[in-house]
């Protein structure tokens, strides 16, 4: 039997991670961030060993070192890799940052593994006709919306140590139940931890003929879904 998770209130995003600064082009965070923090907020504890993969402006990595942990922040953006190293000096956290693609592991990694990986990864269903622009690298992910995230369930295999747990929020129109069978699929325990009901924002709205041809979203569908992912290394 699948699980469900309850479906929460959406999050109110904590002015900790609402004030971070940002250049043009970065992330804004919003509820998927809050919901997320919320999840990670469950699962750190101090002296965890922390990887935020895509951070963005690095809201998320800061407030993982809020809790207490030893914090890898990464992101193929050097501009995003500006802006998370600018908010960690300015909130005074030492926060190791780099950039890497988590599909191209490198020597760099070294084989390195943590306890909690976290990721808010670009998910959204894009057709042929969006822009390729350096800002909707945030949230284009392919016709499905799965790119990133299937990559990131591959990756999360070799990066979480035993009882490590991977955190990542995704929406419902990219397949949760698919990512939760990938997870298991790779070994581990995966299941839907926590998910809301969000207004559609201006991403969506934008492409609403698309989705709703592709059957991805209903005529009378106003409001998306977002799952928080919990995997659990055994």
């Amino acid at each position: 039997m699948t699980y469900q998770a309850p479906t929460v209130q959406a999050p109110s995003l904590a002015p900790a991670l609402d004030r971070v600064w940002r250049l043009p082009g970065v992330y804004r965070p919003q509820a998927d961030t809050a919901l997320l923090a919320a999840a990670l907020s469950r699962e750190v504890v101090p002296g965890s060993d922390v990887l935020d993969v895509g951070t963005g402006s690095g809201a998320l990595a800061l407030y993982a070192s809020r809790l207490g942990g030893h914090v890898e922040a990464v992101d193929i953006s050097w501009r995003a890799l500006a802006v998370t190293r600018v908010n960690a000096l300015r909130g005074g956290h030492s926060i190791e940052v780099h950039r890497r693609d988590i599909r191209r592991p490198g020597r760099r990694a070294g084989g390195r593994t943590y306890d909690v990986v976290v990721s808010n990864p670009p998910y959204v269903p894009a057709g042929r006709a969006a822009a390729a622009h350096r800002a909707e690298r945030a949230w284009n992910a392919g016709p499905d919306g799965r790119q990133v995230v299937e990559a990131l369930c591959t990756a999360s295999a070799r990066l979480l140590r035993p009882g490590g747990v991977l955190l990542m929020v995704h929406s419902a129109l990219c397949g949760p139940q698919a990512t939760v069978d990938q997870l298991a699929a790779l070994g581990l325990s995966a299941r839907v931890g926590a998910r809301t009901r969000v207004p559609l924002g201006p991403v969506l709205r934008s492409r609403l003929p698309w989705l709703r041809a592709r059957g991805l979203l209903a005529a009378a569908d106003d409001e998306e879904e977002l799952v928080v992912i919990r995997a659990e290394r055994r």
